[in-house]
C-alpha cells in the first residue's frame, strides 16, 4: 500500500512537470507573446502567396491549353504518321 502510494505521487509529480515544461515552450521564457504572433503572422503570409501564386497557374494554364492545345494535337498526329512511315519503310 505504502509503494502504491509513492509511486502515485511520483507520476503525478512527473506529470505536473511535463505539463509545466511543455507550457514553459510555448511561453519562450516571456518572448512567447513577441514570437507567436510574429510566426502566424509569417505562415499566414506564405500560405496566402502560395494559394495565389497557384489559383494564378491554374489560370495561365487553362489559358495555355485553349490556344496552343489544338496545334499539339496535330504534332502528335504527325509523329504518328512519320513512326508509321519509318515502320512501312523499315519493312521493305
Amino acid at each position: 500500500m505504502l509503494f502504491e502510494t509513492i509511486l502515485s505521487l511520483y507520476f503525478q509529480t512527473n506529470s505536473k512537470i511535463v505539463i509545466y515544461m511543455d507550457l514553459e515552450f510555448f511561453i519562450l521564457n516571456g518572448y512567447g507573446i513577441f514570437v507567436w504572433p510574429a510566426f502566424i503572422f509569417t505562415f499566414l503570409s506564405c500560405l496566402t502567396l502560395y494559394l495565389r501564386t497557384r489559383s494564378q497557374l491554374q489560370k495561365q494554364e487553362k489559358i495555355f491549353l485553349k490556344e496552343y492545345k489544338q496545334e499539339q494535337i496535330l504534332n502528335i498526329q504527325e509523329v504518328k504518321e512519320e513512326k508509321i512511315i519509318k515502320e512501312s519503310l523499315s519493312a521493305v
